[in-house]
């Protein structure tokens, strides 16, 4: 049986992450989750300063073939190990978190729609989106909270390169979504659509790939 494949993207702040994390929640041990932002390329090589003048919401910014090449591994029945990747001093540790396949594949991140390789293969493709202020705020709590980042450091890099970019490569990607939803509305509500679209579609390719009689 092939695995359905979900992709989420919207902009960074919209709510992404806490939408796929109780999407999974509701599908159990059916789903497994690649997360674009473990994909980010290893910028040991740099000096921390060269690293803090890296455009982190460039397509070119991470390692797409890497992720395509999990997903490929995952969608033929292989485990696969993903690169843990450390958002304070922009490199990867050596460390991975194995990553199973399930019948449900879900792959998160802003430019999840944006990179046509990966896009190819998303079967349910889901936007999200809100207002620049929502999306400002969710980064500041999170980025001071859980990256090391000062309040400062984050408003610099959301005027510098995460509002242009975007507005350059994560909008124009919403017109590939089977489904737009308002990442400022009601969770539950976003969730219960989500989990309904992927249900529908699992049916659909069971049908699709079912052995003939």
């Amino acid at each position: 049986m092939r695995s359905t494949v979900l992709g989420v993207a919207g902009g960074s702040g919209v709510g992404k992450t806490t939408l796929v994390n109780r999407v999974v929640e509701r599908l159990g041990n059916r789903a497994t989750v690649l997360w674009f932002d473990e994909y980010y390329h290893d910028l040991i090589h740099l000096d921390p300063d060269e690293r803090a003048t890296v455009n982190y919401d460039h397509p070119d910014s991470l390692d797409s073939a890497l992720l395509v090449e999990h997903l490929d591994s995952l969608l033929t029945g292989r485990a696969v190990e993903v690169p843990i990747y450390d958002f304070s001093t922009h490199t990867r540790t050596g460390s991975t978190r194995r990553v199973d396949p399930r019948s449900v594949v879900v792959v998160d991140g802003i430019l999840v729609l944006a990179v046509p390789e990966v896009r190819d293969r998303i079967d349910l493709a889901v936007f999200v989106d809100a207002p620049e202020q929502v999306r400002l705020g969710r980064r500041l709590e999170r980025d001071v909270r859980e990256r090391g980042r000062t309040p400062e450091s984050v408003r610099a890099q959301f005027a510098a390169t995460v509002a242009p970019m975007h507005e350059t490569h994560v909008v124009p990607s919403g017109e590939y979504a089977d489904l737009l939803l308002d990442g400022a509305g009601e969770l539950a509500r976003n969730v219960d659509m989500v989990v309904d679209a992927v249900d529908q579609m699992v049916v659909r390719l069971e049908g699709t790939f079912a052995t003939p009689p």
